[in-house]
C-alpha cells in the first residue's frame, strides 16, 4: 500500500503555501520532507493526516485510527506521567493491554526512558519529551506515521534514539513521513522531497538528487564578484560556486568537488531563485 498526496495545492489568504506538490509514502519506507522555515513542510504533513483540507489535489491516507501523528510540539500531556501518556494513547486506539505493555516496555528501554516512566512529561528534558511523543504516536502500530521535525533542538544522543524509533516503525511495515530542516538528517531517509516556498525543488533518493545536479561545483577561499556571486554560498570556512553547463567561470583557487545532497538542494534553490528573478525582470 502507498499513501501520499498528488498535485496538492493549499492557499492561505491567496498565497500558495503548497503549489502542485506530490508525495508517495509506501509501506516500510522512510520518506523525508526537507526544507527551511516557510517551505511548506508542516502544511504538507497536516494535509496528509487530515488536519487541513487542500484547495486542490488528492490525499491518500488510511483510516484515522491507523494514523500516528507527531506535530511540531511533542504532543504529550505535561500533567501526566510518561506511563500515563502512553496508557492513554493505547486505550484511545484500542490496543490490547498486554500488547501495549510489551510495546511500551521495549521502546522505553531502548530509548532510555524506562527509568523515567513515573515522571511527569512536563518535567522531562526536550529530548526526552520528543522521544515520548514519537513512542506515543506509534504505540498502536499505525499504517502511516507522520512526524513533524521530531529532532529539532534535540541533543545527539536523543536524536540517535529517535532515529531508532523511526527505523523500527518502518521495519514493522509503517509508511513513515518525516519532516526536517537538517540536510544531514535527511540523508537517512530512503526517499526525499525537497520543498522551497511551497514548490518541489527535487525528489528522489539522496544519492539520486546529488548525482542529478547539472554543472560543476568548485570551492573558493572568498566569495566571487559579479554574476558568480549569485551562484555561490558559504560552506564551512570556504565558499562553493556553482557553474551551470556551458558557462566558463574562472575561480582562481577553486577545486572541483563531488556534489552531495547539501550542494544539490542548494543549487536547486539557486536555480529557482534565478528563474523567479528573471520572471520578475521580464514583467513590464
Amino acid at each position: 500500500m502507498s499513501w501520499g498526496v498528488r498535485d496538492l495545492t493549499v492557499r492561505f489568504g491567496g498565497h500558495p503555501a503548497l503549489a502542485g506538490v506530490s508525495l508517495d509514502a509506501p509501506d516500510g519506507r522512510v520518506t523525508g520532507v526537507v526544507g527551511g522555515d516557510g517551505a511548506g513542510k508542516t502544511t504538507l504533513l497536516r494535509c496528509l493526516v487530515g488536519a487541513i483540507r487542500p484547495d486542490e489535489g488528492e490525499v491518500r491516507r488510511p483510516d484515522a485510527r491507523r494514523v500516528g501523528y507527531l506535530s511540531s510540539t511533542s504532543g504529550t500531556y505535561p500533567d501526566l506521567t510518561v506511563e500515563e501518556n502512553l496508557d492513554f494513547a493505547a486505550t484511545t486506539y484500542g490496543v490490547p493491554p498486554a500488547e501495549a505493555r510489551r510495546r511500551m516496555a521495549e521502546h522505553l528501554e531502548r530509548t532510555g526512558l524506562a527509568q523515567a516512566r513515573g515522571r511527569l512529561a512536563g518535567d522531562l528534558s526536550g529530548g526526552m519529551r520528543q522521544k515520548l511523543g514519537v513512542i506515543r504516536a506509534m504505540v498502536h502500530r499505525p499504517a502511516l506515521l507522520v512526524l513533524d521535525e521530531p529532532t529539532t533542538g534535540v541533543d545527539p544522543v536523543s536524536r540517535a534514539d529517535l532515529w531508532w524509533l523511526v527505523a523500527h516503525a518502518a521495519a514493522e511495515g509503517a509508511a513513515v513521513v518525516l519532516a526536517t530542516a537538517y540536510l544531514d538528517e535527511a540523508e537517512r531517509a530512503s526517499w526525499l522531497v525537497a520543498l522551497d516556498d511551497g514548490h518541489v525543488l527535487a525528489e528522489g533518493s539522496p544519492d539520486q538528487i546529488a548525482s542529478g545536479l547539472s554543472g560543476t561545483i568548485r570551492t573558493a577561499s572568498e566569495r566571487p564578484d559579479g554574476e558568480m556571486a549569485g551562484r555561490s554560498w558559504r560552506r564551512g570556512a570556504r565558499w562553493r560556486v556553482w557553474t551551470p553547463p556551458g558557462a566558463e567561470d574562472v575561480v582562481p583557487d577553486g577545486d572541483v568537488v563531488d556534489p552531495d545532497l547539501n550542494d544539490a538542494v542548494t543549487v536547486a534553490a539557486l536555480i529557482r531563485e534565478l528563474e523567479l528573478s528573471n520572471e520578475r525582470g521580464g514583467v513590464s
